[in-house]
């Protein structure tokens, strides 16, 4: 048995702002990806993936008891399947923000779901919805509190873009310029994230009148402005809006910000060779990355690895 490829994601703006009603645009990104896999005397990853799987049915047993009507699965399946040796064979890193529980929830949604929306129906705005809480309902198992995105993502393997927490749409973005200077890349912070700890800083900060005024004026404002750009392929007024807001994150979300990347964080603001932003909920994982002269930010990142996920 071996189930379809479920691909991991890119959130390009949105992190933390979406909780509040920011603008988002999430990408898929294929160069990571997983699929429900069986075999005998499981070893290694193979087994641990396992076991958490039956305590992910264990707990999707719950869900369908507790919220009818919501989402039913065929567990009886599952549970044999699981017994049969199935795991979730991925190469998405776990803790790097890229969406590694998600690509395994829209996997069991895929495969288990009864009446399931798919791909090939016409997605309206309340089917996305639909989706969206299901998928939020199950991944909250892996990781407290979830927005149900990326999972969505994951599952539609279409860029999609978020205009308010119940206003969500599939979207298609500016076609890749190969030949093109500029770029979007992933830069490899070494370190795992965990997403729960960092969003209950946020939480804790939201607190303060001060923070919340911020986000509301700055962090979102830009945000919102960065997707737009993006969107419309409006270069120029997109790269001053990203230095504003990777100022604001610099200012603002130190603690999501490893230590070691202050610096370069810094650097790229005053030079303009790249901006760094948050990929996902920082504290480690994947730091994203934009620049108009790739080999200039090649160049002044030299000691790292950078992953190109997009051109222009």
């Amino acid at each position: 048995m071996k189930g379809p490829l479920f691909y991991s994601k890119i959130l390009l703006f949105g992190e933390y702002g979406i909780i509040k009603d920011s603008k988002g645009l999430s990408i898929p990104y294929n160069f990571f990806k997983g699929a429900l896999k069986s075999g005998k005397d499981l070893s290694g990853q193979a087994l641990k993936s396992n076991e958490s799987l039956k305590a992910f049915a264990g707990y999707l047993q719950q869900l369908q008891d507790q919220e009818e009507g919501l989402v039913s699965f065929d567990l009886q399946a599952l549970e044999e399947d699981i017994a049969n040796g199935m795991y979730f064979d991925s190469s998405i890193p776990q803790g790097y923000g890229i969406g590694s529980s998600g690509a395994l929830v829209a996997a069991i949604y895929d495969k288990y779901a009864k009446d399931k929306i798919t791909v090939l129906e016409n997605l309206t705005r309340d089917k996305l919805l639909k989706l969206k809480e299901i998928f939020g309902k199950m991944e909250s198992f892996f990781h407290g509190k979830s927005s149900g995105l990326d999972p969505l993502n994951s599952y539609l393997s279409l860029p999609i873009l978020i205009n308010s927490k119940d206003n969500i749409e599939s979207t298609s973005i500016p076609s890749q310029n190969t030949n093109g200077k500029g770029a979007v890349f992933l830069l490899d912070s070494g370190i795992t994230g965990e997403t729960a700890p960092m969003v209950q800083i946020f939480m804790e900060k939201m607190k303060q009148e001060g923070f919340r005024n911020m986000v509301k004026n700055q962090f979102v404002k830009h945000t919102d402005a960065c997707v737009e750009d993006f969107l419309n392929g409006n270069i120029k007024s997109l790269f001053g809006n990203l230095k504003q807001l990777s100022h604001v994150v610099f200012d603002h979300f130190k603690p999501m910000i490893p230590s070691k990347f202050h610096q370069l964080w810094k650097q790229g603001i005053e030079t303009n060779d790249y901006y760094l932003k948050l990929c996902g909920s920082g504290g480690g994982g994947y730091i994203l990355g934009f620049t108009q002269d790739l080999e200039k930010a090649k160049k002044a990142l030299k000691d790292y690895n950078l992953e190109v996920v997009y051109n222009f």
